[in-house]
């Protein structure tokens, strides 16, 4: 595969790019690339350019580069909304929505939630949480970036994006249903790992939302929204 680095400004569709200096360091000290090698260079907006990396002193330049209207989106668009859980399973579950083709990530602060930010600590993990979708986003392919929305209430998030079909996952919900239109957002509700309280389940469906599960057996918080995902995404042909 040849190496993706994500551009933060606007390119060009062609000629030539000096590459950022953090772009520059992973290019040439941690993939070992020279003169020749082949680059992608994207910016978020959509489509890529595609060059041949030139190395001139201390620069990497993206030489004669020709843009590509590559487009790699699933046909639906699904926000995740996924309750706060511990450790690194945060990063974890940002990382592979995006793969599975997410296009937002509501991180939301859930009454079971372990994990508790607000402040500076919240800002920190944002940004963090920013750059595991990016480096995600230079993985799997996507010249689009998936947003990732501040740590928020339940009552926030459900307040957002009134036309759009919720579906919140419990153990014992009903299936998943079928999929009416590719064109309305989707937001899918996660909750922590000790599961939603009984208040947060009645927010939700005060709100619209349907109640779903994914089968008999439980899944964790870190698997029940991914496999959501790529169910939906499969049902429209993403896969």
């Amino acid at each position: 595969m040849i190496p993706r680095f994500y551009f933060p400004g606007v390119l060009p569709h062609a000629g030539n790019v000096v590459l950022p200096p953090a772009c520059a360091h992973r290019a040439l000290k941690v993939l070992r690339l020279g003169s020749g090698d082949s680059v992608v260079l994207f910016d978020g907006s959509g489509g890529e350019l595609h060059a041949r990396l030139d190395v001139r002193a201390r620069l990497a330049v993206a030489a004669n580069g020709q843009w590509l209207e590559v487009n790699r989106e699933p046909p639906l668009d699904i926000v995740l909304v996924q309750a706060l859980a511990s450790g690194d399973k945060m990063d974890w579950v940002i990382q592979k929505a995006v793969e599975l083709g997410a296009i937002g990530i509501v991180p939301v602060q859930a009454e079971r939630s372990v994990l508790r930010l607000a402040g500076e600590r919240a800002d920190k993990r944002l940004e963090h949480w920013r750059q595991v979708v990016i480096a995600a986003c230079e993985q799997c392919g996507r010249n689009r970036l998936p947003s990732v929305a501040p740590v928020q209430s339940l009552t926030a998030c459900l307040v957002q994006a009134p036309d759009a079909t919720r579906l919140t996952l419990v153990p014992d919900g009903e299936r998943l249903p079928a999929i009416q239109s590719v064109h309305s957002p989707i937001y899918l509700f996660v909750g922590p790992e000790g599961g939603w309280s009984d208040e947060e389940l009645a927010l939700c469906l005060h709100a619209g939302s349907r109640v779903v599960g994914l089968g008999p057996r439980v899944l964790r918080t870190e698997t029940a929204g991914l496999a959501a995902l790529a169910a939906l995404q499969a049902r429209v042909g993403d896969f």
